[in-house]
């Protein structure tokens, strides 16, 4: 007789562990999907290529505005002064009136040496009268040959006292034109170091100072290395320009052009001194003004350059940032050489074509990370205009 009892079924136990191998599968594919939902999207940062071109480098020096004329005004003639004509500090040019000084001395000196010169005139007439009677006689054998001589020397005589006389009258005349005292050169005036009514002494009282303001001479220093590397430009063709910064009332940024250079280096500091020349029409640049003078010193025919917001620093070394195809961040280890306007000379480190990130560098983490790129113009993005060039996503 078969027994009522019920065999167990094998297979349960199987079918009991697929089910728990299929409800831990799906828990993780369930937390794997909420943990990519909240990963943040790839932060979007600026990035350019780099900018091949050829550059001029230019090195920057100190230096001071010299005025190209300067005269210490002192009369030629004593006397009081009548006049001071002029405003003190204000633009003059020359042979305007400065000062007047009392002409009624030299205007009597004058008529004194006239009347000596009339005077010397009469007597030049009587002599001449008298040495040409003379002649006739001593061809008549009327007179004797030492009487003769006598009248002709007494006639050279006379013409000496005529020179004489006109001599002193053109010292007179001149004279009175010494008590006008005017400007020698167009120029900027200082303060009247002597006023009216009190006594100028000739060649000695310092009246005022005129200086001349346009154009105005600005003199610097380069050092051995830049004058040599200057100097090669300059025997090779080269523009002579220079910029031209100054501070204070004048200030702004100038276009110069060297007219000088010395032609020996100081044996005390190893520098060279250069001379740039600057129109300086409205007269607000003023000598002896601070000026900082930036002198091309090479030409790069393929120069690689970046925005200098670019390059980063860590310590002694200086990296840069680049996107890769996958846009991945891969951190890049620069040499950098100079600065050339808002861009940076880089020697070593990048290609033609890289693409270096400029703005949002603060949002990178580390190498390999992955970005969203938006592509920036290199000149427009060192100056800070932030101008994009193709408004998309550089991954397809």
């Amino acid at each position: 007789m078969e027994s009522l009892t019920a065999k167990p079924f094998r297979g349960s136990g199987r079918i009991l562990g697929l089910a728990v191998a299929i409800t831990v599968l799906l828990t993780g594919c369930e937390a794997q999907s909420d943990e990519a939902a909240s990963m943040p999207p790839p932060p979007e940062v600026d990035v350019a290529e780099v900018v091949v071109e050829p550059v001029t480098l230019w090195e920057s020096f100190t230096g001071r505005v010299a005025s190209p004329e300067t005269v210490d005004l002192r009369p030629r003639v004593s006397g009081y002064i009548d006049e001071v004509a002029f405003e003190e500090g204000e633009l003059v040019k020359a042979g305007d009136l400065l000062f007047q000084i009392d002409p009624r001395p030299y205007e009597a000196q004058k008529q004194a040496a006239s009347a000596e010169l009339a005077l010397a005139n009469s007597q030049l007439d009587l002599a001449r009268s008298e040495a040409g009677r003379a002649r006739t006689l001593l061809e008549s054998r009327a007179i004797s040959r030492e009487e003769y001589d006598q009248r002709n020397t007494a006639l050279m005589s006379a013409r000496a006292r005529v020179q004489a006389a006109q001599a002193a009258l053109d010292t007179a005349e001149l004279n009175l034109q010494y008590t006008r005292v005017t400007a020698p050169v167009s120029g900027r005036t200082g303060r009247a170091l002597v006023t009216q009514g009190n006594l100028a002494n000739a060649d000695q009282s310092l009246l005022t100072t005129v200086v001349s303001v346009d154009p105005v001479h600005v003199y610097f220093e380069a050092d051995e290395q830049s004058a040599f590397s200057s100097q090669q430009l300059l025997a090779n063709g080269q523009p002579r320009g220079v910029r031209i910064s100054l501070g204070g009332e004048g200030g702004g940024q100038y276009k110069g052009e060297l007219d000088f250079v010395d032609n020996h280096l100081n044996p005390g500091t190893g520098t060279l001194q250069y001379r740039a020349v600057l129109n300086n029409l409205d007269g607000l640049i003023k000598p002896g003004q601070f000026a900082r003078v930036e002198m091309p010193v090479a030409e790069l025919d393929q120069a690689l350059l970046v925005s200098r917001k670019a390059v980063l620093t860590d310590q002694d070394r200086r990296f840069v940032y680049v996107v890769d195809e996958q846009n991945r961040v891969a951190p890049r280890q620069v040499t950098t050489g100079r600065q050339v306007d808002d861009l940076q000379v880089i020697r070593e480190g990048l290609n033609h074509g890289d693409l270096v990130i400029i703005n949002g560098v603060q949002k990178v983490f580390g190498a390999g990370m992955q970005v969203k790129p938006q592509l920036v113009a290199m000149k427009e993005s060192a100056r800070g205009e932030g101008a994009v060039v193709v408004a998309q996503e550089l991954a397809q």
